[in-house]
């Protein structure tokens, strides 16, 4: 079979949100050619396969594309994120990346885009319907993938299960037909999250939910996410607060009890202390829904799922085939390995800013459009990755790598104006617009500030003692 010779400036694999805010930044600071390949149908990546009641976890505002708006600029008047804006559905998103592909990227001229193509290497690709065959001479690659998403529907446990047993990715919650005897949610993560509230809100009870918890997890209070001017108190202000607790801190285990003392931090129970932090969201609301229910196994790990028990590191719990085993057990967002962002003609995005993979995509998007081709060493200096956080005290690297981060840009006039301008940024404008004359607004700066130093000294000592 003859192969297909393409030629662009950029190759980009991988159409999910950090590939498509990569393009989009490209398309609109620079004039180059963009192929983008991907394995899937639609644009939108790990959404194609997502189970159907996903929403997103922050303010729609921070996600997507720099140029386009998925917000619709509201909030929430039902449900448990009530009063908070809104948080676009898995269906919005995919069909928000869909126009983003039809109505800007495709229309340039510049853009040309590969559904349900498998990339090998080497500018090789292949059509995974008609097995032809594609390569790409281009100036530069971009590895979107490398953040790998892993959902509950294409996610194998580690851990065997028995024939016969009722055990379904989350995604099959919706299609059960006949009411089981009860329900075990494996994974205490954000999709097992999820799972025991979709439950609750279809009228579960909550003594017919079971759920593995392997380890609690320090989650984040959505009401200091929101970048909105009416939520500023809360979101810088829990910015500063943070800062706060870092700098005064004197132990590890003192600086998480001032987290979740100043509102930064929640916990679902109280009598239990986390060990695991994936910088997951939670609305107050949803926190008070949780904790009605009461059969939380924290026995570690599920090692094996048996016709008449369930097998965990530390113990086992009966079950049976009569009860709906719901495999919530995948890790979302992982870099195991932490790699340059930019090594020659290979650009791998990571996250550069905490909780926000989809705002360093555009961020690096930018630097790539923006600095001397050549100057590797800086445009990494830059970019510094940003460790995703897996155990409680790995906040401590995220934390300081998101701040020396800051601090390098905040000396850039370039980047200042750019992060000023972007809507992904979102906090920037927030307090550049602060009124000259609104004391309580700037007293919170002020504290921010003040503590800014002394928190990194902090993380820097803290990060000295778990090495």
């Amino acid at each position: 079979m003859s192969v297909t010779e393409l030629q662009t400036d950029y190759l980009i694999v991988g159409a999910g949100a950090v590939g498509m805010a990569f393009a989009d930044t490209l398309l609109h600071e620079t004039d180059a050619n963009i192929i983008i390949v991907d394995m899937f149908q639609k644009p939108g990546g790990h959404w194609n396969n997502a189970y159907p009641f996903v929403t997103l976890h922050q303010p729609s505002q921070f996600y997507g594309v720099s140029s386009k708006e998925l917000s619709k600029g509201r909030k929430d008047e039902v449900g448990l994120n009530r009063g908070l804006n809104e948080l676009a559905s898995g269906a919005e998103v995919m069909a928000y990346f869909d126009q983003v592909m039809k109505h800007t990227f495709l229309p340039s001229g510049r853009v040309q885009y590969f559904p349900m193509c498998e990339y090998t290497e080497d500018g090789n690709f292949y059509s995974l319907l008609t097995g032809d065959k594609y390569h790409v001479t281009r100036t530069k690659t971009v590895d979107a993938t490398y953040l790998n998403t892993t959902i509950p529907l294409t996610h194998t446990p580690n851990f065997s299960v028995a024939e016969g047993m009722n055990f379904i990715p989350l995604n099959d919650l919706p299609k059960i037909q006949s009411a089981p005897e009860g329900y075990v949610v494996i994974g205490g993560g954000k999709t097992g999250i999820d799972a025991c509230l979709w439950l609750l809100e279809n009228q579960v009870a909550p003594n017919k939910i079971r759920w593995i918890v392997s380890r609690d997890a320090w989650l984040l209070n959505r009401k200091n996410t929101q970048p909105t001017p009416e939520f500023f108190e809360h979101t810088i202000g829990a910015q500063a607060n943070q800062f706060e607790s870092i700098a005064k801190a004197s132990s590890i285990e003192d600086m998480f009890d001032r987290l979740e003392a100043c509102g930064y931090f929640v916990r679902l129970d109280p009598d239990v202390r986390p060990t695991m932090f994936h910088g997951a969201t939670i609305s107050e609301m949803e926190v008070e829904e949780l904790r009605r229910i009461k059969n939380i196994v924290r026995l570690g790990r599920v090692t094996a799922i048996e016709h008449d028990k369930i097998i965990l590191d530390q113990g086992e719990i009966s079950t049976g085939p009569g009860v709906v085993h719901v495999d919530c057990s995948a890790t979302a967002i992982t870099n195991d390995v932490i790699v340059p962002v930019f090594q020659g003609d290979l650009i791998v995005p990571q996250t550069v800013r905490s909780y926000q993979p989809v705002f360093s995509a555009a961020f690096i998007a930018h630097i790539e459009a923006g600095y001397d081709q050549d100057d590797e060493v800086n445009k990494n200096n830059i970019c510094g990755v940003v460790p995703l956080p897996n155990h409680d005290t790995d906040y401590i690297r995220f934390t300081a790598g998101f701040m020396m981060n800051q601090y390098n840009w905040s000396r850039n006039p370039d980047i200042r104006e750019w992060l000023l301008g972007n809507r992904l940024d979102g906090f920037s404008k927030m307090v550049a617009e602060i009124d000259k004359d609104d004391v309580e607004k700037k007293a919170i700066l002020k504290k921010l500030r003040d503590n800014s130093m002394p928190a990194m000294a902090k993380l820097q000592q803290f990060m000295a003692e778990i090495s």
